[in-house]
């Protein structure tokens, strides 16, 4: 696995423009977030074309690499491949390209909060389920085991200006400790306990200037503003000071200035415009809490494509530090069951055996939150399924924005999330009508894309040799396999994908079937039948290859019904193999049909027009 992930990297340096294109590199649940000096270095479509890659999404100023839940094994692997290190560069490099408000806004805010968004999750799973150990009475609030628990728990929110120091002190290019000891003074225990014993908000002064005391635990846009400010200063105290005493100087210039003017103005200032976002959400939410909840819950996962959805990030944080609660993240439950619901739907109809594990996979990771395996690897790809799996979201939120339901602890939204959902006070209604929205986008996502999702197709794993009735011409190479159709660039397999071998398409096997595509003759038969050669009676030479690297199977479930030199017939049987057991042992069944002579004519194409074909169906014709 080490040598993949490295193999893996060294393709996406390769295709983001290499090691000196990059200026920045983090990543989140699934990708890996690529901020370059040039994105016209980039190529996006040849990244596409990796197996091991998801997508390739460029939004908010980042160079966005999906690539599954191992983005971190992954991850190491491009900085270690790259020579990629926090000590680098980075953000600090200027770059020639100019990003829109809305990309500089979505890009900042990614990067202040990526790097512990894991850690952030688990905390708010944690404190979700010591709620549920309360309510149902499996813990006391008094006991030392939910206090320890709940230590763990809180303290990262507790802290949590601290945390963001640090992280926006690295994302506006300055020194991450010097913002880091900002958030530090913010909740230090003697100015929360200020806080708690002022009763008028003015018992503080600072050189005579009163103090407006807020309590900064859990806040989130105070101390990213004061962080700003302080990188801000911190540049121009650099330029200033000279090289032999600026190390010690910048810091205490930085901590004397940011840190008072923090608790006399960007504090206050900051914490007021969070309250009246905060405010200006709920009004917009009490008006009509459905219409609110439909709309986020259908547009949800449209946003995760584009990137977009991390502007709603701050938002819903800054509810949890106003209110101690949050409508959003509940909403967005359905719309991650939706796709889940989806990719399940597609799991149970596709008898294609790469498709149905695909989707698998992918609807086990969309339990646990992580969607883009579902959205850009099985749902979006077939556009029903996704787009069932946002009306079903649209439906569940509509229903969770009606029931009032609210998040008491922050994460990702998840299984877990049915556990942060319950209220101090117990379960009620609200918790009731979360469930019953999650159930329905996804039991409504489900069965509709199970009966209405994917093209109608024929698959009979026992099927009768093939009869073909209709008058085929001399210039029409028939389907010799029922599955899905690739074109051939998109093979997994350098030799097929570039051409080399001649021009052709690729069908994955949704049966153990090859028969014959045209009136002609068996011109070569591989030794170990994984492989045909045939010669059309007008002079067509077709390769059939089953699989890739699959001559490394020496023959094995694999049988020949024909041998060279024999006359063939549109639909005889040529081959048959077990599918089961070659992917069983970690074989791709993707097969290219490559017309080897294509050279001599002017031109090949494909002729079906949905992705899936059936065995003698019309599949290729030759321009001569």
């Amino acid at each position: 696995m080490k040598m993949k992930y490295e193999d893996l990297a060294q393709d996406i340096l390769r295709h983001v423009g290499g090691r000196e294109n990059v200026s920045s590199l983090v990543h989140c649940a699934t990708r890996l977030r690529f901020k370059l000096k040039d994105d016209g270095k980039a190529d996006a479509d040849a990244l596409k074309k990796n197996p091991d890659v998801i997508m390739v999404v460029e939004s908010g100023g980042q160079f966005q690499v999906v690539v599954g839940n191992h983005v971190h094994d992954v991850w190491q692997a491009v900085c270690k491949v790259g020579g990629i290190t926090d000590d680098a560069p980075g953000d600090k490099e200027k770059s020639d390209k100019k990003s829109g408000v809305l990309a500089a806004f979505i890009d900042m805010v990614s990067g202040i909060f990526t790097p512990f968004l894991g850690v952030l999750a688990a905390c708010g799973i944690m404190k979700g389920f010591l709620a549920l150990s309360v309510a149902f009475g499996w813990l006391s609030e008094t006991g030392g085991t939910w206090r320890i628990l709940f230590a763990a728990s809180d303290s990262l929110f507790y802290f949590l200006p601290i945390v963001l120091g640090y992280t926006a002190g690295k994302k506006f290019g300055g020194n991450p400790f010097i913002t880091m000891v900002i958030g530090g003074a913010l909740v230090h225990p003697m100015m929360v306990e200020a806080f708690s014993l002022s009763g008028d908000n003015a018992a503080l002064h600072f050189l005579g200037i009163p103090v407006v005391l807020i309590n900064y635990t859990s806040s989130v846009i105070p101390v990213i503003c004061a962080a700003w400010f302080a990188c801000w200063l911190e540049k121009r105290c650099n330029a200033l000071f000279p090289a032999a005493v600026k190390n010690f100087l910048t810091p205490l210039a930085c901590l004397a200035i940011t840190i008072p003017l923090t608790f006399l103005a960007i504090g206050p200032l900051a914490s007021g415009l969070g309250e009246l976002l905060a405010t200006g959400f709920q009004a917009v939410y009490k008006f009509a809490p459905w219409l609110a909840g439909g709309i986020l819950g259908g547009l949800w996962q449209v946003c995760v494509i584009f990137g977009l959805h991390w502007g709603l990030i701050p938002l819903m944080m800054n509810n949890m530090a106003v209110f101690g609660h949050d409508p959003m993240l509940a909403i967005l439950l359905p719309a991650v069951f939706g796709q889940v619901g989806a990719a399940l739907g597609v799991f149970l109809k596709t008898r294609e055996q790469r498709l149905k594990a695909l989707s698998g996979s992918a609807t086990i990771a969309g339990i646990f939150g992580i969607t883009e395996p579902a959205v850009y690897g099985v749902t979006l790809p077939y556009r029903r399924p996704f787009i069932f799996g946002c009306v079903g979201g649209a439906i569940g939120g509509a229903v969770v924005g009606f029931s009032l339901s609210q998040v008491y602890s922050f994460g990702l939204a998840s299984i877990f999330t049915v556990a942060q959902i319950i209220p101090p006070t117990g379960i009620d209604f609200t918790v009731w009508g979360a469930m019953i929205g999650v159930a329905i986008a996804f039991i409504f996502s489900c069965v509709m894309t199970f009966f209405a999702g994917l093209p109608a197709v024929k698959i009979a794993e026992d099927a009768k040799p093939v009869s073909v009735s209709a008058v085929v011409d001399e210039n029409t190479v028939l389907a010799p396999l029922s599955g899905v159709s690739l074109p051939l660039d998109e093979v997994p397999d350098a030799t097929f994908a570039s051409g080399l071998m001649g021009a052709g398409a690729a069908i994955i096997p949704s049966e153990g079937r090859v028969v014959a595509p045209f009136s002609g003759e068996v011109a070569s038969l591989f030794a170990t039948r994984h492989a045909i050669g045939l010669l059309s009676d007008s002079g067509i030479e077709i390769l059939i290859h089953v699989g890739i690297d699959t001559v490394k199977l020496n023959g094995e479930h694999f049988t020949a019904h024909i041998k060279e030199g024999d006359k063939i017939a549109p639909g005889d049987l040529l081959i048959t193999f077990d599918r089961d057991a070659i992917l069983a042992k970690g074989f791709d069944l993707c097969t290219p049909v490559i017309m080897s002579n294509s050279d001599d004519y002017q031109g090949l194409e494909q002729k079906n027009e949905t992705p899936y074909v059936n065995a003698g169906d019309p599949f290729l014709s030759v321009k001569r």
